[in-house]
């Protein structure tokens, strides 16, 4: 992932031609083939924001990471066991305790933190690996034994492996692939706690430009990196002679046309292999207003080892035969319906912007947010509490108790990115209003530009309200968002204009529905969320 680049900007798409740019050879069959013709899957597999998707399968299993920025827990660990439906298991990384601007503490770490990391299993101590460089000064690695958790800290090492890729070679060997158009090939010692050896690998030619987002693999002794051209390509680089090479590069995709309309080019992700042996590319495809959305297509071989990805009419399939696999042990968990905090945990659904206070949260009867920040800005206010909007349409739906508000409080659901939105309750002078407001804006630099202004309100008695969020992130260009309450819980009622949801890639996560409470005179107040429920029409 670069923050730089502007051949990253979705502005530039133009209309996309179908190109793979492989060399020919006699393919293998199709994967899945055998299967009735009934048995489809349709992309994106998971119309949530999952970006920079690394993919492997331990047994029957299969698992997934992806990149979180700012937002703590970090680096989600989603399991399938049929590579099309995913649940969220866990997170590699507990919390973002990588200085104090992620606690919202004198500065911010929006945009930074967890970008594109790797997820591997190493099967001599049955160890899972996450790596992952910060604000581009250390890698971190944490492991833990299950996906679930607990993660703990490994280790950090000095060097800062950019977009890597972790590969637990056969004879047990942990290398990692890094790097920005030079990549580089750096050897871990056998405890996974050091550096050994690094050596750059590859130079990208000027004519393709930029590679990045590397994926490591072994596949029938033969070592390949797995790049991406962001934001239009995918290319790989194979060596016969071990992991430092040296690598021949062919292209693997280019301006194909993707699965999502009005959204980009599917590309990054990663390459993974069925007990049956067959091969399949997880990638993404920029989709904003709400983020990068995970799709999936079968992979063949040319016979001299070069993978090619099956298209339908030229382009990335809208839709292709299930991928042939042992029944599923048990339906993986939604990723919508209804959370009501009971348990003693957070449902690994939800992530924190930032860190949290976390001696102003609880769960266990609803979920309680006390003010944490004294604040008239949401982007500094800590305990902002968010979940990924599903896709294509999707609405959330709260039930909030806001007795124990104080004058000054301010609590609610809001549409959130670097320019938001919200409807929630505001407390002055004992008086209590459900507000919609708006103008809540970044610039460039994620610096608040804008804290937001009330475009319409209502008064609501009583202790409870229930305030809903209704978001359009079908891509291609800004969608709306609205706002609505209830004091029933039956009858909702519209609160203010449509919100634009904008569609510029730069922030790089998608909008997502978030719960918050902070005060803007005193620390004291709490709510209580008792239901969250996201619906899809």
């Amino acid at each position: 992932m670069d923050l730089s680049c502007t051949h990253h900007c979705l502005s530039r798409r133009r209309a996309l031609t179908a190109a793979v740019g492989l060399a020919t050879g006699t393919l293998l069959p199709l994967a899945g083939t055998a299967r009735a013709a009934a048995a489809q899957y349709g992309n994106p597999v998971i119309w949530q924001d999952f970006a920079d998707i690394d993919v492997i399968r331990v047994g029957d299993t299969f698992y997934a990471s992806a990149s979180t920025m700012h937002y703590s827990p970090g680096a989600p660990v989603l399991r399938s066991y049929d590579l099309v439906n995913w649940e969220i298991a866990g997170h590699s990384v507990p919390a973002l305790d990588f200085g104090a601007k992620y606690d919202l503490n004198g500065a911010r770490g929006y945009v930074r933190g967890v970008w594109a990391s790797s997820l591997a299993y190493r099967p001599s101590n049955r160890t899972f690996y996450w790596l992952g460089q910060i604000d581009f000064a250390r890698t971190y690695v944490y492991t833990a034994t299950a996906v679930e958790g607990p993660w703990n800290r490994l280790t950090s090492i000095s060097t800062p492996y950019y977009d890597a890729g972790l590969l637990v070679d056969s004879d047990d060997t942990l290398y990692v692939a890094y790097g920005n158009t030079t990549i580089s090939v750096a050897q871990l010692s056998p405890d996974g706690r050091n550096q050994v050896r690094t050596q750059q690998v590859f130079t990208t030619p000027s004519s393709v430009g930029t590679l990045e987002g590397s994926r490591f693999y072994k596949i029938n002794g033969q070592y390949y990196i797995f790049l991406t051209r962001p934001a239009n390509g995918q290319y790989i680089l194979k060596s016969s002679g071990g992991p430092f090479g040296p690598y021949a590069m062919r292209q693997v995709l280019l301006d194909l046309r993707g699965p999502i309309p009005g959204g980009g080019v599917p590309h990054q992700g990663g390459l993974v292999q069925t007990q049956s042996g067959a091969w399949y590319y997880m990638a993404f495809v920029d989709a904003y207003p709400g983020g990068r959305m995970p799709v999936l297509a079968p992979v063949t071989w040319t016979p001299d080892g070069w993978p090619v990805v099956q298209l339908v009419n030229g382009a990335w399939g809208t839709s292709y035969p299930s991928p042939a696999l042992p029944a599923p042990p048990r339906q993986v968990a939604p990723m919508t319906g209804v959370d009501t905090f009971d348990g003693t945990t957070l449902k690994p659904r939800w992530e924190w912007n930032h860190n949290p206070d976390n001696t102003k949260w609880s769960v266990g009867n609803g979920l309680t947010l006390s003010t944490a920040t004294v604040t008239d800005d949401l982007y500094w206010a800590r305990n902002t509490l968010t979940h990924r909007i599903q896709g294509p349409t999707s609405t959330a739906t709260v039930q909030l108790d806001h007795s124990a508000m104080r004058d000054g409080d301010r609590a609610g659901l809001a549409l959130l990115r670097d320019s938001s939105a919200w409807i929630g309750v505001k407390r002055d002078g004992g008086t209590t209003r459900v507000v919609m407001v708006s103008g809540l804006t970044m610039d460039s630099n994620w610096n608040t530009t804008g804290t937001g202004h009330e475009l319409a309100s209502a008064a609501v008695g009583g202790s409870r309200v229930w305030l809903r969020a209704s978001a359009d992130i079908r891509p291609g260009a800004a969608r709306p968002g609205t706002f609505s309450y209830s004091t029933d819980g039956v009858t909702f009622t519209r609160l203010g204009p449509d919100f634009s949801m904008g569609n510029d890639w730069r922030f790089f996560m998608g909008y997502r529905f978030a719960l918050f409470n902070h005060a803007t005179r005193a620390l004291g107040g709490a709510v209580r969320v008792t239901r969250f429920e996201l619906s899809t029409p």
